[in-house]
């Protein structure tokens, strides 16, 4: 017969797993779905703090252990949530050819995961990691560098999944001659779908290409001004603060006090539903 504190234990692994699974929601999100739910990355810094803590009376084996059985039966968040540990060697010794595998599963199991669905997040971002991993080579893997793929499944995760984060690489690779060859305006669409998202740093980059002005397009300060200010506020307290922030001060150093007072209006006015601040 159980004990109570058997029954509890598992009760407390369920809860977590069905956390995992339910915690995910589109990251940077669209205008139409709330800015301030969960995403993936929210998902996998709480499940590092359960891990921390492995309160309750449950042990980091165990809540690990379930994680694994979850995975087993492919569920996308659990597989996830074992990448995100591998990679950063969160509760476990860092292995970045098990996360490789974790998110290559996702990537390869559920590739055509409906673009909203609950999941489609997790699938995108699984997609933006294999692909990064491509892009840099895993030999340990007896993954070598292969920039062409790695570009194809950014794009998948741009194109079919709308991802914010993948659009912002791919207009970044619209910047690099050995990118998809540097094409500003090709650049800037891809930018401007992820800023319309909320996606900080690609707002900064679409402003900084509008302020200084793209082939073929004259300058537009005010509206440059407008989406680095909006990143500025939206990456607050993250890790691209600070290149953001100089964008900024820069651009603000050359402009007119009409410029600056008018781009600060229009990013408070449109701030709340692009940022949802």
């Amino acid at each position: 017969m159980e004990t109570i504190r058997e029954i509890s234990r598992f009760s407390v692994i369920a809860g977590v797993l069905l956390a995992i699974s339910t915690a995910a929601l589109p990251a940077y999100a669209q205008t139409e779905i709330n800015a301030g739910g969960k995403t993936a990355a929210d998902a996998a810094l709480d499940m590092a703090n359960i891990l921390d803590g492995a309160g309750g009376g449950v042990s980091r084996e165990a809540l690990i252990s379930a994680l694994e059985g979850a995975a087993e039966a492919g569920q996308p968040m659990a597989l996830w949530q074992l990448g995100v540990m591998y990679e950063n060697g969160e509760g476990v010794a860092k292995d970045p050819v098990k996360a490789f595998g974790y998110f290559s599963q996702i990537a390869n199991q559920h590739a055509d995961t409906p673009p909203r669905g609950l999941e489609a997040d997790i699938v995108a971002q699984s997609f933006v990691k294999v692909g990064e991993y491509y892009r840099e080579g895993l030999p340990d893997a007896g993954i070598p560098a292969d920039a062409d793929r790695s570009h194809a499944l950014l794009l998948h995760a741009a194109t079919y999944f709308g991802d914010a984060d993948a659009q912002y690489r791919v207009g970044q690779l619209y910047l690099q001659e050995e990118g998809l060859g540097v094409n500003p305006l090709q650049s800037a669409r891809w930018f401007s779908l992820a800023a319309r998202k909320g996606h900080g740093p690609a707002q900064a980059a679409l402003g900084e290409l509008l302020f200084q002005g793209i082939e073929g397009i004259e300058p537009q300060p005010i509206e440059g001004l407008m989406w680095m200010t909006m990143a500025r506020d939206r990456v607050l307290g993250t890790a691209d603060e600070g290149w953001v922030s100089e964008k900024l001060n820069q651009a603000l150093a050359s402009a007119s006090p009409e410029q600056r007072a008018e781009a600060t209006q229009l990013a408070q006015q449109l701030a709340p539903q692009i940022n949802g601040l």
